[in-house]
């Protein structure tokens, strides 16, 4: 099973293998093994290991990990069918969505004192402003910046503004104060397991320690909800807030809502960008243009509004600006080789 971050391998483990790890032999895990990929989104902590032996704790259903192995681990194994097979892209009923709103409010009560410490630059607790500027800060210097070397001529022609992200930020200053919780960030259909019990989220490498409404904005951008789906998701994630006791988690909630919204599709264009381009072969013809024009085209026009654009270049266009950058880069690449 490969995504944008790592290929998984599900095995069985042997009886050394077992002995060492304390753990009933021949049973499945999942060797999770990392790809060479341009880094898009933060990772505050390090071991994804160690976070997960807190999360654990308070949520029974997440599969653990055994051990690290360099940059490789192992992880308990979840049977059950992932939701991107069972249902890639139609809707989503009312019970799943529940369970959902469920899993938020769970993993908000994951005590704070017993995740590993954040970074030294991170906002204190309750500053939702910072954290999202933080974020923003992220994209620019991390995501952006690195990587104008290689795509910054592709970025222009296709219409990001290079002060995309600063501009973003001077346009959001202030937000209102909620307390930081755990935060998973990447809750989409590929990392949920859906089995008789209900469902079980996984993959926890990119969480992070922040403002609540930035897990519900990651979860309904990359589920690809509908706008009827999306209002039920908000509405039952307050009042899933509500009945654990986490109220002034809500605090603010439509309005900073729609900020961290727009700040998924503004620092998103960058990675969709790269990864259409990265994805034409060596012998790219017609058709492979086009389709990753067409996913260009998709995360322009979800930027549009976040972003203040103007207008956003046709798919012609895009594909125009494509196959320049690709002539380019492949130049660029044998000039590397000689």
């Amino acid at each position: 099973m490969k995504g944008h971050h790592n290929t998984n391998y599900v095995l069985r483990i042997g009886l050394p293998l077992a002995v060492v790890l304390g753990v009933m032999p021949f049973v499945r895990f999942k060797y999770r093994v990392p790809l060479e990929t341009v880094e898009v989104v933060p990772r505050i902590w390090r071991s994804e290991v160690d976070v997960l032996a807190v999360v654990c704790r308070h949520l029974r259903e997440v599969p653990r990990g055994f051990a690290v192995l360099g940059d490789r681990s192992l992880h308990r194994y979840r049977r059950g069918i992932v939701l991107s097979e069972q249902n890639p892209h139609g809707p989503v009923d009312e019970n799943m969505l529940r369970e959902f709103a469920a899993f938020f409010a769970r993993t908000a009560k994951v005590p704070a004192k017993e995740l590993p410490a954040p970074p030294r630059d991170w906002p204190a607790d309750g500053e939702s402003a910072k954290f999202l500027h933080w974020l923003i800060e992220f994209t620019e210097r991390s995501v952006h910046l690195p990587n104008r070397e290689r795509f910054g001529d592709l970025f222009d022609q296709v219409g990001i503004p290079v002060d995309a992200m600063t501009a973003f930020k001077e346009r959001h200053l202030s937000l209102v104060s909620r307390r930081f919780v755990l935060l998973h960030t990447d809750v989409h259909r590929a990392n949920v397991v859906v089995h008789r019990k209900g469902i079980t989220v996984i993959d926890w490498e990119l969480a992070i320690y922040g403002d609540p409404l930035h897990d519900l904005a990651t979860h309904i951008v990359r589920m690809g909800y509908s706008s009827t789906e999306r209002r039920q998701m908000v509405d039952l994630w307050e009042q899933a807030m509500q009945a654990a006791h986490l109220g002034p988690l809500t605090a603010g909630l439509h309005d900073d809502l729609d900020t961290y919204l727009d700040f998924e599709y503004a620092q998103s264009v960058f990675p969709d960008v790269m990864r259409a381009a990265l994805s034409l072969p060596a012998d790219a013809g017609d058709e492979h243009f086009r389709v990753a024009a067409e996913r260009v085209r998709s995360a322009m026009d979800r930027a549009c509004g976040p972003l203040e654009l103007k207008s956003v270049k046709d798919v012609d266009q895009i594909m125009e600006a494509l196959r320049k950058w690709h002539s380019m880069d492949a130049m660029s690449a044998e000039m590397t080789v000689e």
